[in-house]
């Protein structure tokens, strides 16, 4: 398989699991989610028993939920509780349920062996909640592998090209990177430190700081999932105190989660949080509006990549460099989860 198991992915943000019937494919599963009156999140495999038709284009009736098809009825354990004509219930009519955990506005499911999901192994995202933090998201849908999302993400530089005029600026590309992994806690770190910088439209805009720039981007990917840049934006010459102190700089927590639908497609959910401007709304709906071109810039050019990739003979050699030190641990870790379940 293609895709880390045995691993927690995003599958939804709790904005939109309520009490309709919300259907996505994880890792090639499909796979049903809605609330219960209790307000818990519920997963079910999105298949009737009977002749495999979708939960989700059936009904609720209080917490179970009603095929559309047959009238097959189940509760949020999988238990199939009503068929249709008999008042026995065959004792296999029962569908897989995955654990669930709703943490920072996001709903991870667990894609695997279900008694080795340890909630406390979710990673962190604790500005998607804090009421100290302004965030805006979205969700893209991406004819792509995951690996190139991951791939894009890991390498900045491309933001100097495919993203001038928003995010991109010469320094990106220009400023080499420090990549660290942690190979315990299985966390590639990619930092990279621009002085004295050109600032873009995204930041300038919503920030209002004018002239030149010090910026930072300090990328932390927690494999499969999770994408966290901290990005620093201050004034040239800011630079925080001795004490820590650095509240006359502005930041960002940019989230991603890199959630793979198919071999060839990928759930790419966003996520800008910010410690300034916190109730201006028309930065709100600028940052929005912004990082949604970006990441269909982004979208663009994966989905271009994959129909390349589904063309090329066989062993094609890649040529790699410096900037693509992340990237490749990146890869590395990925491989090691697949290897090893």
């Amino acid at each position: 398989m293609p895709f880390p198991r045995n691993q927690w992915y995003v599958a939804a943000y709790g904005e939109e699991v309520g009490d309709g019937l919300l259907a996505r494919t994880i890792c090639g599963e499909p796979i049903l989610f809605y609330r219960t009156a209790a307000g818990r999140v519920a997963a079910l495999s999105d298949r009737c028993v009977h002749r495999r038709y979708p939960l989700s284009e059936g009904s609720r009736d209080g917490d179970t939920v009603v095929c559309g098809y047959h009238g097959f009825t189940y509760a949020p354990d999988g238990r199939c509780v009503a068929v249709p004509g008999q008042a026995r219930i065959p004792r296999t009519a029962r569908i897989p349920v995955y654990p669930v955990v709703e943490q920072d506005t996001l709903v991870w499911v667990w894609i695997g062996d279900a008694n080795a999901a340890d909630p406390a192994a979710v990673p962190r995202a604790p500005w998607l909640a804090s009421p100290d933090w302004t965030t805006v998201r979205g969700m893209e849908p991406l004819a792509a592998r995951y690996e190139l999302l991951v791939d894009n993400l890991m390498d900045l530089s491309h933001e100097t090209y495919l993203h001038g005029g928003y995010i991109g600026t010469p320094e990106v590309a220009q400023t080499p990177i420090t990549t660290e992994v942690d190979e315990k806690a299985g966390v590639v770190y990619v930092s990279r430190r621009m002085t004295d910088a050109e600032c873009p439209p995204f930041y300038a805009r919503s920030t209002g700081i004018e002239g030149r720039i010090d910026r930072w981007q300090d990328i932390e990917y927690h494999p499969p999932c999770l994408y966290l840049l901290h990005s620093r934006i201050a004034p040239t010459g800011v630079a925080p105190g001795p004490d820590g102190d650095d509240s006359r700089a502005c930041h960002a927590e940019i989230v991603y989660a890199i959630t793979p639908e198919t071999e060839t497609s990928t759930h790419d959910f966003w996520m800008v949080s910010r410690d300034f401007a916190r109730d201006d709304e028309e930065v709100s709906a600028f940052l929005a509006e912004s990082n949604r071109t970006v990441v269909l810039q982004d979208v663009r050019a994966l989905d271009l990549l994959e129909r390349v990739i589904a063309t090329e003979p066989e062993g094609y050699q890649e040529l790699s460099i410096n900037i693509d030190t992340g990237g490749l641990a990146a890869r590395r870790l990925l491989k090691r989860m697949i290897e090893t379940p």
